[in-house]
């Protein structure tokens, strides 16, 4: 059984929109109706982003720079300024969106940006800075990706999310229609506490499994390596399973720069 409070469900999709009709489809600018609360001292279930429903958005134990993180798809370190209850006080969102439609993971963080923007006040700027961040690229023998089977018309709200599933013993990334920068984007915002880079130049849309142990330096050390586990680390798995490396460096990244934000009353 998943542990849900070891996901840290911030997930990236594809964002691919389908062609339908646009009578069919709202445009999702905004959600039409959203509650933000502290969350509760005695909540246990863990920190996630995620559709509960068709038209139920729900962020749960969300300090804002994870949520800022979320939907300006950047790791939290990349986030800087404001007061400190900027991540020392977590929240709750309970949101719905318009139409009967399910809007994928672009048009959702589309609206978490706008509700962050009005709720909290939000205002930033931007930065070059130099941080240590992880390269992802290929390995000399090459990847070993297989190219997309995934039908655009299986689901109105288009492929599935890329989302770690985490247990006890195994960690799973279940990979479909996902391009390299998903994948990377997914690492950097979930087990990793850096940037990762895209340097694998691969610019299809792949289908995958990735299978892991979990281990002390994912998560912020929130989940130990199990004892006698045959699976490997996630360096290993993606290097064996995918064809692809992480490697430390330091680089160039885009940060972002809190100048004005507000505690929002909670409704």
């Amino acid at each position: 059984m998943y542990l849900r409070w070891a996901v840290a469900a911030v997930s990236v999709a594809s964002g691919v929109l389908l062609a339908q009709s646009p009578s069919k489809r709202p445009a999702f600018d905004s959600f039409e109706v959203a509650t933000i609360k502290l969350t509760p001292l005695d909540w246990t279930g863990g920190r996630f982003i995620r559709m509960q429903s068709a038209q139920q958005f729900v962020a749960r134990n969300h300090g804002l720079n994870t949520l800022i993180a979320a939907a300006y798809n950047l790791t939290p370190q990349a986030i800087s300024g404001g007061p400190k209850w900027v991540d020392s006080e977590h929240w709750d969102i309970l949101a719905k969106t318009p139409g009967e439609v399910r809007p994928n993971l672009d048009e959702q963080m589309a609206m978490l940006r706008k509700l962050l923007s009005e709720r909290f006040r939000l205002t930033f700027h931007r930065e070059q800075k130099e941080l240590s961040i992880y390269t992802l690229s290929v390995t000399k023998g090459g990847p070993k990706l297989k190219e997309s089977t995934v039908s655009l018309d299986a689901a109105p709200e288009g492929p599935p999310p890329l989302i770690f599933q985490v247990s006890k013993t195994v960690v799973r990334l279940p990979g479909r229609y996902a391009t390299m920068a998903d994948l990377a984007s997914v690492l950097q915002r979930s087990p990793f506490d850096r940037p990762v880079v895209d340097q694998t130049g691969l610019s299809g849309r792949y289908d995958f499994d990735l299978e892991f142990a979990p281990d002390e330096s994912l998560w912020g050390g929130m989940l130990s390596r199990p004892p006698d586990s045959d699976k490997p680390g996630l360096f290993q798995a993606i290097r064996d399973q995918l064809g692809l490396k992480l490697e430390a460096a330091r680089g160039p990244v885009e940060t972002l720069v809190i100048d004005q934000v507000e505690r929002p009353s909670e409704n």
